[in-house]
């Protein structure tokens, strides 16, 4: 495996390789869910493809009063974690590497970001564009791997796709959960135990709600059960469309079912997919 740090270096080593080039975005703090994403990239790529995956803490999807000088950044056990798990080549580079210092260009997606987390984390998907877009024009691969934990980042990554014609599969993975149901996730790291036994509500407050038989008893019943968990404050729970993300009313197209919950200082985002209902 090799570690490239600068954007010429990694062109050229991607060059080099063999094909498929398949790319895995992270922001580093790596666990077992990304770990799934590497070893998905590494099917796809085949024996003879290149697995591409990136390290890299964007700063332009960090708010002014969010946590991006805290967010951990343990590069010995990211690199361990893209070894054992089938990457090629990793880019770690710095911000000054990504970004010039009067950097003024921006790729903004305009509608589906203007819900659920991006409604209360103004800018936040617009630095998710620009940084995807500029990793896919780096590394140029023909497949890249994102988790469905986001959904809307996911969704909003296949529009990009889609509306700027990059050449580029994106592919989905399920989310990765703990044994009792919590969605892997860095942020997990900020829980305290307390907070760490209430975290898996979340979800058993999605699957439950997802299982009433109409729109609005799915957002009522989600709504009460994630309220009701001790220390929670819920940012917002919503039932979307799951590919346009606006409210949905009815069940006759997939949905989705999100919500963004702050549990001390972490804030813990998940997502349950409901299919098409008669």
């Amino acid at each position: 495996m090799r570690v490239a740090r600068t954007i010429a270096a990694t062109r050229g080593l991607v060059r080099r390789g063999g094909q498929p080039v398949v790319l895995v975005p992270t922001m580093g703090a790596l666990h077992e869910g990304h770990a799934a994403l590497i070893r998905r990239a590494r099917r796809l790529a085949g024996p003879q493809g290149t697995v591409v995956v990136s390290v890299f803490v964007n700063p332009t999807q960090f708010g002014p009063k969010e946590d991006f000088s805290r967010y951990p950044r343990p590069i010995r056990a990211d690199l361990k974690v893209c070894r054992e798990n089938g990457a090629d080549l990793v880019f770690r580079p710095e911000p000054t590497e990504m970004y010039a210092v009067d950097a003024s260009a921006r790729v903004d997606e305009t509608s589906l970001s203007a819900h659920l987390c991006g409604a209360s984390r103004p800018g936040h998907f617009g630095g998710v564009g620009t940084v995807v877009a500029k990793l896919f024009l780096i590394v140029q691969p023909q497949i890249a791997v994102f988790g469905e934990k986001d959904w809307q980042q996911l969704a909003i990554i296949r529009r990009l796709v889609r509306d700027l014609n990059f050449p580029v599969r994106i592919v989905g993975h399920p989310t990765v959960r703990e044994a009792d149901g919590l969605a892997r996730s860095s942020r997990n790291a900020y829980l305290t135990p307390e907070e760490r036994a209430v975290a898996p509500g979340i979800y058993a407050a999605l699957t439950r709600a997802a299982a009433e038989p109409t729109a609005g008893r799915i957002l009522r019943s989600a709504g009460r059960a994630l309220a009701a968990l001790p220390g929670a404050r819920v940012d917002y729970v919503r039932l979307v469309d799951a590919e346009t993300l606006e409210p949905a009313t009815r069940l006759r197209r997939r949905t989705t079912l999100a919500a963004a919950v702050f549990l001390g200082r972490a804030r813990l985002i998940d997502n349950v997919q409901i299919p098409p209902r008669a």
